[in-house]
């Protein structure tokens, strides 16, 4: 196991990606800290992970209040140990363009990327430092980070931020051992996160939902999309002794949806090949 023993502490806690993680972490042997404002989220994600045998604690927890970030740290410090690896994770996805946006959803949606980010790091790698036991620390983006799509100005805006904010703290930190790193994730094939709602006891999503990313999945070069285990193994490597000489980096996990040239359609070339 590439994590055992090691105390890691996951933010946004769904189904989705953020349970996808957490469980794919435990699995390599990490005590995780499952924390979600949604007490659902981070309960059922704890209990998921200790009914397969892992080690986890659920924690109820708002990232953009300093002091509850700090009250989360403690916690988790007192009931599990202190924290090697943090997963900034936690956001919302509220899908406004600038002409419509109100500024209170503007200021809420920043603030939970990238405040939440913030103030985690902030707790978590002073403790690193005060200790001398180095670490790592991986943000969670998106192919919204890198790229421009309208009607979504909140969360292309605070991913892109966090991705030279993974560059600037990852230098700052480097001299004490600490390597921070982000992870790219794309549109994410919604069935292993229906399947996983399901486990966690929650009404099954509606499958309508795998028929819309059908769109999606045409449209990447390798006409499959990532789940949440793809992306809970890239995170285990990040997090690992693996990749104890990478730090200010990002992996991209995203099928070569970033790398495709635009005017190419995938789909368009894989039905020009069909016999």
């Amino acid at each position: 196991m590439k994590l055992r023993d090691r105390v890691v502490i996951v933010t946004g806690t769904s189904p989705n990606i953020g349970g996808g993680i957490a469980e794919g972490l435990a699995a390599e042997g990490a005590h995780v800290a499952c924390v979600d404002l949604n007490r659902r989220n981070a309960e059922d994600c704890a209990a998921a992970i200790r009914a397969a045998g892992g080690c986890a604690l659920g924690v109820v927890a708002d990232v953009t209040d300093p002091a509850a970030v700090e009250g989360l740290l403690r916690r988790v410090t007192d009931e599990l140990g202190p924290v090697t690896v943090l997963v900034n994770n936690a956001a919302i996805f509220d899908q406004q363009g600038v002409l419509d946006m109100a500024h209170a959803r503007w200021s809420r949606q920043l603030a939970v990327i990238l405040d939440g980010a913030f103030l985690c790091t902030q707790v978590v790698a002073r403790q690193m430092v005060a200790r001398r036991s180095g670490g790592a620390i991986i943000s969670v983006i998106s192919t919204a980070g890198h790229q421009g799509q309208p009607g979504n100005v909140g969360y292309c805006t605070a991913k892109a931020g966090l991705l030279n904010f993974t560059r600037s703290v990852a230098m700052e930190l480097a001299p004490y051992g600490i390597r921070v790193n982000s992870l790219t994730p794309t549109a994410t094939d919604p069935r292993e996160s229906i399947e996983r709602a399901v486990r966690w006891g929650r009404e099954r999503p509606s499958d309508a939902v795998v028929q819309f990313f059908e769109e999606f999945r045409r449209s990447v070069p390798m006409q499959s999309l990532p789940t949440p285990t793809d992306y809970a193994r890239a995170v285990t490597f990040l997090a690992s002794d693996d990749a104890r000489h990478m730090t200010g980096a990002d992996l991209r996990i995203d099928a070569g949806a970033l790398a495709r040239y635009w005017a190419w359609n995938p789909a368009q070339q894989r039905s020009d090949r069909s016999p």
